[in-house]
């Protein structure tokens, strides 16, 4: 028997989807092919006023958009000409479509084969305590040098700054342009380029070659990057310093007795009340020694079954008789009983998983230091622009990929059903055959290869032997790498150590001494006032002179008192001879 189909509650009427997708897919091709582009050379120009940045922009983007114009206008003669070909609005636009589509579906299949081996791989070596410190290590040897070759790019920089702040005095009519890029870097060196600025002479008068505006915008981009790539390096150097402190606090807490978690540091930041309610020490070393590594194991075998089913489905969504990707089939199944609930659900999920293996692979990427996601808000102006570009091309292919796993596009599942929402506005790819019946089809098996290379980290080990430093355990250079970051780790542990310690004998000796020097204060306050007042009745005498050095001195004292530091023994070297040391003196 038949059953009966129930208008579902969430059931979109005809009509309001088509109108959505025009919306979505013409805008997001709108900023990937030419508002972004603009803006990222907007962004990354050094002009000093916005018409100076717009002129920059167009200049550079002149290029990239002359080169489409000229394709397209080269197509278009090809067509009118030929006598063969009759094609229309529409057929153009499908083909305007389908070639930013195989571009698309291209970097999709790339990304989407390193995401769907490195998601459940990442997931299931975050469940090995030691894998994860090694990391740790591994990446501190890295980022402390590239630390140091970010402040010694920023003090190149700012040494061509102070050169042209010094040779541009304040009358030149360029001026402004160099107060623009003295607020651009950061303020120790603005107040040491501040103390050489009270040199009023005429520029005029001088024979110096001063540098141009074209010159100027040049040294105001290197001041923005560079000071950005330095503040973003001191930024991860610090998350890295706790996240290193911590993995080291886990690895001792695993054979704690007590199954309580101690921490080597204090977080630096307040935490919530409600959460160290509940998260409590015992809670903490439960969850981070015992129940988080069986966690993530899980997961990790969940997102591995779900790749497994991708790839076979990639493999096998051009199948229809039999149906062999089982996306494909559990939709089937669904519509068999009408279960739109259960369709929404298989739909939501499916389209989920594959964003999070493309997507994620984004985030991933790292093109030296033109293109790089950082975390924790440290990411540059065009490398945000970069990945929204990305994000925008990305996603019409992914719709089309997963029409084609689920059989719902009527070009690969050949039967005669109601066109959905998305097809309707890409037009119909039977203009172009070779692409619908051909590369739509058969292209995305090669997730497979890229799949297997993942899975023996074929690129990473290319890229160890270009001189490239990659993280791989059976490599020398990542041991050496390793232990050098491991050092770093150490030094900054007892760093952090005679720190917290030099403030806890400071906090004791206020504590100790502090009511006394409280007293010592009024007590030296009141006789100064006393001292004061006669010294008024008494202007003529000399003996008011003395009084109130000697009561300024004696304030001197206790403020000295007051701000005094106990030594630190914790110190690597100690001067044996009292002379020659500031604390004797």
């Amino acid at each position: 028997s038949k059953q009966k189909c129930f208008k579902p509650w969430s059931y979109i009427p005809d009509g309001i989807m088509p109108i959505f997708w025009r919306v979505v897919y013409w805008t997001s091709q709108f900023l990937t092919w030419i508002l972004l582009p603009f803006m990222q050379s907007y962004a990354r120009s050094g002009g000093f006023s916005i018409t100076g940045k717009i002129k920059t922009a167009l200049i550079e983007n002149a290029i990239y958009y002359g080169t489409y114009l000229l394709i397209f206008g080269a197509f278009l003669i090809y067509v009118a000409v030929n006598p063969n070909f009759n094609l229309q609005w529409n057929q153009l636009q499908t083909i305007g479509i389908a070639a930013a589509n195989t571009w698309g579906l291209f970097l999709l299949v790339l990304l989407l084969g390193y995401g769907l081996v490195e998601i459940p791989r990442s997931h299931w070596n975050g469940a090995k305590r030691g894998y994860l410190l090694m990391k740790t290590y591994f990446k501190a040897a890295k980022l402390m040098t590239e630390k140091a070759d970010a402040e010694e790019n920023l003090e190149d920089i700012m040494e061509e700054v102070r050169k042209v702040s010094e040779s541009i005095k304040y009358n030149h009519p360029l001026r402004k342009c160099v107060d623009t890029i003295l607020k651009k870097c950061p303020t120790e060196y603005q107040e040491r380029m501040g103390r050489n600025m009270d040199d009023y002479e005429d520029f005029d008068e001088r024979q110096n070659s001063y540098p141009s505006e074209k010159s100027l915008a040049k040294l105001h981009k290197q001041v923005i990057y560079s000071v950005q790539r330095h503040r973003r390096t001191q930024v991860q150097w610090q998350i890295l310093l706790e996240q290193a402190f911590y993995l080291e606090d886990v690895a001792k807490n695993e054979s704690s007795a007590t199954r309580q978690f101690v921490h080597t540091f204090h977080s630096q930041e307040p935490e919530n009340k409600i959460i160290q309610y509940f998260y409590t020490p015992t809670v903490e070393w439960y969850w981070e020694c015992l129940l988080r590594p069986w966690f993530y194991r899980v997961l990790a075998v969940v997102l591995a079954t779900f790749s497994v089913i991708v790839v076979w489905s990639e493999c096998t969504f051009f199948s229809t008789k039999p149906v062999l990707s089982l996306f494909a089939v559990f939709i089937q199944l669904a519509e068999k009983t009408y279960n739109y609930i259960y369709i929404e659900m298989a739909c939501f999920l499916t389209i989920f998983f594959l964003s999070i293996c493309v997507y994620s692979t984004v985030f991933r990427i790292r093109v030296f230091n033109y293109y790089y996601l950082a975390s924790h808000h440290q990411t540059d102006a065009y490398s945000l622009l970069f990945s929204g570009m990305l994000f925008c091309r990305l996603t019409p292919p992914l719709c089309l990929n997963f029409l084609g796993l689920t059989h719902m596009d009527a070009t690969i599942s050949h039967k005669n059903t109601q066109p959905t929402a998305y097809t309707s506005i890409m037009g119909s790819m039977r203009v172009l055959s070779f692409i619908a019946d051909g590369f739509y089809i058969y292209y995305p098996m090669l997730v497979v290869i890229l799949c297997i290379a993942t899975y023996f980290s074929l690129g990473t080990r290319c890229l160890n032997l270009l001189g490239f430093q990659q993280f791989m355990g059976d490599s020398e250079m990542t041991s050496d790498l390793i232990d050098e970051g491991k050092e770093l780790i150490r030094r900054e542990k007892r760093k952090r150590q005679r720190q917290e310690e030099g403030e806890n004998r400071r906090r004791e000796w206020k504590e100790r001494y502090g009511n006394r020097d409280d007293s010592t204060r009024s007590r030296a306050v009141h006789t100064d006032q006393k001292e004061s007042s006669f010294s008024e009745t008494n202007a003529n005498r000399p003996l008011s002179k003395y009084t109130r050095s000697n009561g300024r001195t004696e304030r001197d004292r206790i403020e000295l008192l007051q701000d005094a530091e106990p030594l630190d023994f914790n110190a690597d070297s100690v001067n044996d001879d009292p002379l020659e040391s500031d604390s004797g003196r």
